[in-house]
């Protein structure tokens, strides 16, 4: 008789492994949870999805999924303020951490939708700074089949490289967004993450992530962690979350995570989020198609 063995979970990261992510740009795969919690949560998300998809929300369902979870979903904030994965970050930023984003990346199998290959902050006014992070959590399994991210390695020791917005209907980025240089295969390096893992990867970091040819659906979550050195450089303002220390500086909006799913107060809050966000991730476009679309 076999006996199933869960995966070590790490509680902190080691001093080489610190290195490492400074030297690559992303560190993977670290056992955070495990893959009973991971599944539990995923569970959650598709319970949420299934009561609340014909709901008379003022955006669809996706949207609040992708952008801001955090802000309308309890269980988003639960994620992105769990002890364990606040614990690794703490490693790579330090003890006062800002939530800036928590949404969901799903690609449901047998699906063409892809991310093409970019860089997080790109369009998000904040600045090439070292105080993001960004933390996938894989809640399915994340493989070469069902399109796991491929990141290049040491690409964050390059500045903020010039874009294409495509707002293709199958690219999952909000602009559709591309980095306007020839990645060659050879330099992509699969993230392969099973449930209760995760990665870490800088802002500046090149990665992308092809389709979902599996027959199971491709879930992470996804966790935006910034310090609060960190400033909006372009917008009027901006918002974050407080996830664990203090923050001594104010750079940003703070607001409290939400009690209910979808309440009236937090779906204003939202919008108001939502459309401050926008004038900086959208400008240059007519902000017509995608997740900060004026019309959605």
């Amino acid at each position: 008789m076999s006996i199933e063995r869960t995966p070590h979970l790490q509680s902190r990261l080691s001093q080489a492994e610190v290195a490492r992510y400074w030297e690559d740009g992303y560190l993977h795969p670290i056992q955070a949870i495990t893959a009973q919690k991971a599944l539990v949560w995923r569970q959650e998300l598709e319970d949420i999805e299934r009561n609340w998809l014909a709901a008379d929300l003022p955006l669809p369902l996706n949207t609040y999924k992708r952008v801001n979870a955090h802000c309308v979903l309890p269980m988003a904030h639960r994620i992105g303020s769990d002890p364990a994965i606040l614990d690794l970050v703490e490693g790579l930023l330090g003890p006062d951490l800002l939530i800036y984003g928590v949404e969901f990346f799903i690609k449901e199998p047998q699906t063409r939708h892809i991310v093409t290959m970019h860089q997080d902050l790109t369009y998000w006014g904040l600045g090439a700074l070292d105080g993001m992070v960004t933390m996938w959590l894989a809640l399915s399994p994340s493989t070469r089949a069902s399109g796991c991210m491929e990141f290049v390695r040491a690409s964050h020791k390059n500045p903020i490289l010039p874009h294409t917005d495509t707002f293709d209907e199958n690219n999952l980025l909000s602009r559709g967004q591309e980095v306007s240089v020839d990645v060659a295969p050879e330099n992509r390096v699969p993230i392969k993450l099973m449930p209760g893992q995760i990665s870490l990867h800088h802002g500046l970091t090149i990665h992308g992530s092809g389709p979902n040819n599996s027959d199971d659906r491709r879930i992470g979550a996804v966790v935006r962690y910034v310090t609060p050195e960190i400033a909006q450089q372009v917008g009027d303002k901006d918002y974050a979350m407080i996830a664990r220390g203090a923050d001594r500086i104010g750079n940003f909006i703070h607001y409290a995570p939400p009690r209910e799913n979808f309440s009236a107060e937090s779906l204003a809050l939202y919008a108001e989020i939502r459309s401050a966000q926008a004038k900086t991730l959208m400008r240059g476009t007519t902000n017509a198609k995608g997740l900060y679309a004026e019309n959605k």
